[in-house]
């Protein structure tokens, strides 16, 4: 036996395992093979060995479990393929491959259970002997083999007909596509057999090559058409769809040409000509459709991205598919975009350069609150029914109860997830802001130049688009300083916003010295009553006095009326100091930049700087009264020490104070209004910044004035503190009175006593020993009290978070005074 058939023996052996018990069946096999070997003839052109293979490995797979029968195979063919004198080799594979994938033979039994002998003519004679062995079927399966194996290919104009039908998502008479679950796909495909005629694998394969632009033309068209069945389809997506749609327009064109490059040929040439006879081949068509491959590519991407995304988001999406190396990808993309980019670009022009979102299906990045998108303007009570509609009662309501700050904040609404990357965040943030600004100039702020403002954004440029990314930054940023720039101008030129928070800064923040001290000399005795017994007519009326009688009556009367006197809520036992309170109202628009938290905020600063300047002025009218009285209190001798140390703890507690007053006003509230000045005057950013710098030296007063510490659960550890020692100071004071009257008293009585001396007779008062030193006890009582809420507040100051508050305690402590004295105090 020779190399080859021994080769071709094992090979046999290892596929049909009962062939190594009959002999005479190995020998049907090889003689059947090498017939097969010997018509395979002529010029035809070798086919794929690896794709059979690979059809051979994986029907190996399904069938089996286990790897060892693919890889015993792989082993096999490696062997085979390094056989330098077998020539068919894809016979042998093809061989193998009929066999495998035939009904009757099976891995791993590929033949049926052959039956053992019953007689033993089987081994008497040289012929075929009518044993019992199963195996009509293999050469019936050998049989049909080699009869396909001699059948002619199917003409090739047939099959360019289907292919024809393929790429518009239509069956043929030879192959179909098959529905798997709703889907169809490439792979899908039914070739129907023809008793004539057979379909080569090379063939088999370029069919569904081909039939991959179909699949993606059904995909993009069922997009289409889903689209246009819905009730309501965002603009973009109708972009979206109207571009693809003209893609298909084009798709159609070229299958018409391919159809009459067919039609030409098949009428010149009979049934059985050959391929290369009708200019049109399968070939060919595949190379006419390379470049739409790639489209219908691209298309079903987007389709298939487009199904979750919408508006903003969609463009984003198809934005993404830009970063491409390759130039084909990027060019059809970059067109797309500017396709679908025009609905966006249209809302952008709207927003950008006239303050209005017209976007009815909710795709641009800036979205209306619903509630408030009717509400434009809030106006005073006067001309209020001018702007809003019997309708929009409520939503007048809320933003009157919210303020023109809640309107400004929340009736647009910047979402990121449907900003475009090509736009960036930067550059989305200032459009948001830009169409916030225009509308508010035309609606709240009721901006009679208007039409001037709208001239001079149109001039920055109105061709916005895709393809033109500088000229729409460039837009973007001049459009962005025109409208910032005529809002601040509106508010400082017609508003006056400097004059309102001037005011605040002089009457809230008691600004205006004389002002303050003339309302306090009025008002001191009233508030010293209870609060149930104040009236606000008579609170009002104090104020006018205040303010004819000091510098304030020069402010403008606008500021003037603004200002008002009232009570807060009170509880029983309170006096008038503990609830009366400035008022500065402010109406729209600008309660946008002063709001009522900042307000509630402002009048929070007022109660803590009213409360020390009372203190402060209570102890300056104590300390003149002393001093005043420095004569009457010679006259009792056992006094004048008392009287030495009160003196000593009044210097300290003024001490005290004027350093707190001068930090509030000086270091705080002036350092800070310094800050916002220059801001103002720079007059650059938006309405939120403008607001922001507000927000920033109001909250930084708040926090240094009140000594609020960031630490948790130490917030207002400062403040309570200081409040404290605000009491003491005031019990001190009261202490002092009737320590000065007792003296007065004992006074009198000494006079009594040397009128009695002389033999004058009159009724004096009578001693009061026991009340002195109960005095005494009070006085020193309130002087050790104050000493240690001074060092507390000291101590809590030199590890504040904030630098200008531990300043304060070194002012407050001068030279260290209460360290030394606490130093003192702990030695003795």
């Amino acid at each position: 036996m020779s190399l080859h058939s021994n080769h071709l023996a094992s090979l046999i052996y290892s596929l049909v395992p009962q062939t190594r018990e009959h002999r005479a069946l190995a020998s049907n096999f090889e003689r059947k093979y090498t017939a097969t070997l010997h018509r395979r003839t002529g010029n035809e052109q070798e086919p794929d060995i690896a794709h059979l293979s690979n059809k051979l490995r994986a029907h190996l797979l399904q069938q089996s479990s286990s790897r060892l029968a693919s890889l015993k195979f792989t082993n096999l063919l490696s062997r085979l393929l390094h056989q330098p004198f077998l020539v068919r080799k894809h016979a042998i594979v093809q061989l193998l491959y009929t066999l495998i994938s035939a009904p009757a033979l099976q891995v791993p039994s590929l033949l049926p259970p052959i039956a053992h002998p019953t007689s033993t003519s089987y081994l008497s004679s040289g012929m075929n002997s009518p044993v019992t062995m199963q195996v009509p079927s293999t050469a019936d399966i050998l049989n049909d083999y080699r009869a396909s194996y001699n059948q002619p290919h199917l003409p090739e104009h047939h099959l360019l007909r289907d292919a024809l039908y393929l790429l518009q998502g239509i069956s043929g008479k030879y192959v179909r596509l098959v529905d798997r679950d709703g889907h169809r796909s490439p792979e899908h495909l039914k070739f129907i057999t023809d008793p004539q005629y057979v379909i080569s694998s090379p063939t088999r394969t370029l069919i569904h090559r081909i039939s991959e632009v179909g699949y993606l033309y059904a995909r993009v068209e069922r997009f289409i058409k889903e689209r246009e069945q819905r009730a309501s389809v965002g603009m973009i997506e109708q972009s979206l769809c109207h571009h693809l749609q003209e893609q298909l327009t084009e798709y159609y064109r070229l299958i018409a040409v391919l159809e009459a490059q067919m039609s030409s040929g098949t009428g010149t040439t009979g049934v059985g000509s050959t391929s290369q006879d009708t200019g049109l081949t399968l070939r060919r068509l595949d190379v006419w459709i390379t470049e739409w491959k790639l489209r219908m590519r691209m298309m079903s991407i987007c389709v298939e991205g487009a199904e979750g995304a919408h508006g903003g988001a969609l463009v984003n999406l198809i934005h993404s598919y830009t970063n491409n190396g390759d130039p084909f990808v990027r060019g059809f993309t970059d067109q797309l975009l500017e396709d679908v980019s025009n609905p966006f670009f249209a809302i952008l022009h709207q927003w950008l350069f006239s303050g209005e979102l017209q976007d009815p299906f909710s795709e641009f990045f800036v979205e209306a609150d619903p509630s408030l998108a009717q509400v434009q303007y809030v106006t005073p009570a006067a001309d209020r029914t001018s702007v809003f509609d019997e309708g929009d009662v409520h939503a007048e309501e809320t933003a009157q109860r919210e303020g023109g700050l809640k309107l400004w904040q929340n009736k647009y609404r910047f979402r990121r997830g449907m900003l475009p990357a090509f736009v960036g965040e930067s550059f989305g943030k200032k459009i948001f802001s830009t169409g916030k600004s225009l509308n508010f100039i035309r609606y709240s702020c009721n901006d009679s130049d208007w039409i001037a403002t709208r001239q001079k954004l149109s001039s920055t440029g109105d061709a916005l688009k895709y393809s033109d990314i500088s000229g729409l930054e460039r837009s973007i940023d001049t459009a962005y300083q025109v409208a910032s720039q005529r809002l601040f101008e509106v508010f400082m030129d017609k508003f006056r916003l400097l004059d309102h928070l001037t005011a605040l800064k002089q009457y809230l923040l008691l600004g205006h010295g004389d002002f303050t001290e003339q309302l306090m000399e009025t008002l001191g005795p009233s508030l010293s009553r209870p609060a149930n017994a104040l009236y606000r007519h008579n609170l009002t009326a104090t104020l006018e006095t205040a303010i004819r009688t000091s510098n304030a009556q020069n402010d403008p009367p606008d500021v003037l009326r603004r200002l008002d006197a009232r009570m807060l809520e009170y509880c029983q036992g309170e006096i008038g100091w503990d609830v009366f309170t400035l008022e500065y109202k402010v109406e729209a628009p600008i309660d946008t930049v002063i709001d009522p938290e900042s307000m509630l905020k402002y009048l929070k600063v007022f109660n803590h700087l009213w409360q020390m300047k009372r203190v402060s002025s209570t102890l300056g009218h104590g300390w003149m009264r002393v001093a005043g009285g420095a004569r009457t209190f010679l006259r009792s001798p056992e006094v004048y020490y008392d009287w030495h140390l009160i003196r000593l703890s009044m210097s300290e507690m003024i001490h005290f104070l004027r350093q707190l007053e001068a930090y509030c006003h000086l270091e705080v509230i002036e350092c800070q209004w310094k800050i916002l000045n220059q801001f103002l005057s720079k007059q650059e950013g938006d309405l939120d910044v403008l607001i922001g710098a507000h927000q920033t030296y109001l909250n930084r007063i708040v926090k240094q004035v009140l000594l609020l510490s960031s630490r948790s659960g130490k917030e207002e550890a400062a403040l309570l503190q200081m409040r404290e020692l605000f009491s003491v100071i005031l019990e001190f004071k009261e202490a002092i009175e009737e320590f000065y009257n007792y003296c007065l008293s004992e006074s009198a009585r000494r006079d009594h006593d040397q009128d009695s001396a002389r033999g004058i007779y009159s009724r004096g008062p009578s001693s009061q020993t026991e009340k002195l030193q109960q005095l005494r006890e009070r006085i020193h009582g309130y002087r050790s009290s104050f000493t240690e809420r001074a060092t507390a507040i000291i101590h809590s100051l030199q590890s504040h978070t904030d630098l200008t508050c531990r300043t304060l305690a070194m002012r407050l402590s001068f030279s260290e005074y209460y360290k030394t004295k606490r130093e003192m105090q702990h030695k003795s």
